[in-house]
């Protein structure tokens, strides 16, 4: 992944750093588990089990290259961080004010929109399972709260063991629903060809699939865990690239397992579900029909536990970058990734100012809908920040930003190249697709 040659010493980072960890290396991945768990929301496990239901097993190819594409944006992230010393907001700071606009922009009008979805993606399991206890309203409030006091009152040791608890219970039903439909292997291996299916608009669906499963923010905010872990400089390169190889593996699971769900018991039976959340409630539904009402409780289960740790992770991780873009507003001219590791940020009022954007205003969402324009103005930057994600790291880890012999070799370039490309085609067909006509 890294150019060999040359020396490290124009960025004024130490050479060498810790000497890699003598446990084994497993022992210590973590921040993996959070960003696989945090990416890979309700509306991901919707938009594969769609995939599944409409085309069968025919894009199971394209769901594993989507992990590819994101282990190659999250290790450029982890190894910009360990590498120079030095947050990713400090290099985007370090490409033009444009950067700091865009975020700001973005963090405001996005954690405002998300913070409404998040919390009743995560209602609406809990609505299902106790029916006569609140309402949806009732149910996103607690899940908000609970989420605010658990991130609040906790540093990242505590929040990663939870979420490992929670991708277990993720984990462990995706992989039971997918035995229990029982899907025809020798059909799941054809999936592996590079095929298109034969439907007008099959590319885009496509590249949809490739780019829309665990691909947010939240990959940016992976290598800020990393420095949260406490690992800091180039000692831990090799422990970090084991654990984002785990954390898309995993990913890759939960994907191929519910795309199974949806071309056995979808695609084969002709049944549709809706693409929003509710989708998944339609999911239990059926599931409970075709199988008892022991596998649809148990469903929904796995349904709050993916949207929850969703919740608690952008609550955590996209908070801990807004108080490093608020740190470096103020004037500190490089944004440390041991101050990460201190755990101060976590502490700082920036964090908790922004957690509590994302907490409380959203809630007017929940009982009044979604403005209209804001929600096109969100989908926009939503769109918007993978491909400034891609074609950023490709910038700063082909620059004397990055110590030489951590910058990005062939395979890394091409990745990040790939990805760049495959987001703005996406962004463009997002920016494309907005009715416009009606925003003015």
């Amino acid at each position: 992944m890294a150019d060999t040659t040359g020396n490290i010493e124009d960025t004024g980072v130490p050479l060498g750093g810790e000497p890699a960890p003598r446990q084994s290396l497993w022992r210590h991945i973590g921040p993996g588990i959070v960003v696989a768990a945090t990416g890979v929301g309700a509306g991901d496990l919707v938009a594969t089990l769609v995939a599944g239901g409409n085309f069968g097993y025919t894009l199971l190819w394209a769901a594993i290259v989507g992990c590819l594409v994101k282990i190659s944006l999250a290790e450029a992230c982890g190894r910009w961080h360990l590498s120079t010393g030095r947050t990713l907001f400090d290099g985007w700071a370090s490409l033009g004010r444009w950067t700091t606009w865009f975020f700001a922009v973005y963090a405001v009008i996005w954690g405002f929109v998300y913070g409404a979805a998040a919390m009743s993606s995560s209602a609406l399991p809990l609505q299902a399972l106790f029916p006569d206890v609140m309402d949806l309203e009732g149910w996103g409030i607690a899940c908000g709260l609970v989420g605010l006091v658990f991130v609040w009152f906790n540093k990242y040791g505590v929040f990663e063991k939870v979420m490992t608890v929670l991708v277990g219970v993720m984990f462990a039903v995706t992989v039971y629903l997918a035995v229990r439909v029982t899907p025809h292997l020798g059909d799941a291996f054809a999936g592996l060809l590079p095929v298109l299916p034969d439907e007008k608009g099959s590319v885009l669906n496509t590249l949809g699939l490739i780019g829309g499963v665990g691909g947010t923010i939240t990959l940016a905010a992976y290598g800020y865990w990393v420095n949260a872990k406490g690992w800091t400089n180039t000692g831990w390169m090799k422990v970090m690239r084991l654990d984002n190889r785990v954390a898309y593996a995993t990913t890759g699971v939960f994907v191929i397992a519910m795309l199974l769900v949806g071309a056995e018991l979808l695609h084969s039976a002709n049944i549709a579900i809706a693409s929003g959340d509710k989708g998944l409630i339609q999911l239990g539904d059926v599931l409970e029909r075709q199988y008892g009402p022991a596998t649809g409780k148990l469903f929904l289960i796995g349904f709050f536990a993916t949207s929850f740790t969703s919740l608690i992770g952008v609550w955590h991780g996209v908070s801990l970058m807004f108080a490093d873009f608020l740190a470096r507003r103020r004037g500190e001219r490089e944004a440390r990734g041991d101050e990460l590791a201190s755990g101060r940020r976590e502490r700082s009022w920036a964090f908790r100012a922004y957690l509590l954007w994302l907490t409380f205003p959203p809630m007017i969402l929940l009982f009044q809908g979604q403005p209209f324009r804001l929600i096109i103005v969100y989908g926009v930057l939503g769109a918007a920040f993978m491909p400034f994600l891609a074609l950023t790291l490709l910038r700063l880890l082909n620059s004397s930003r990055t110590p030489r012999e951590w910058r990005n070799g062939p395979l890394s370039n091409t990745m990040l190249a790939v990805a760049g490309l495959l987001f703005l085609v996406l962004c463009v067909k997002q920016v494309r697709d907005q009715p416009w006509s009606e925003f003015f």
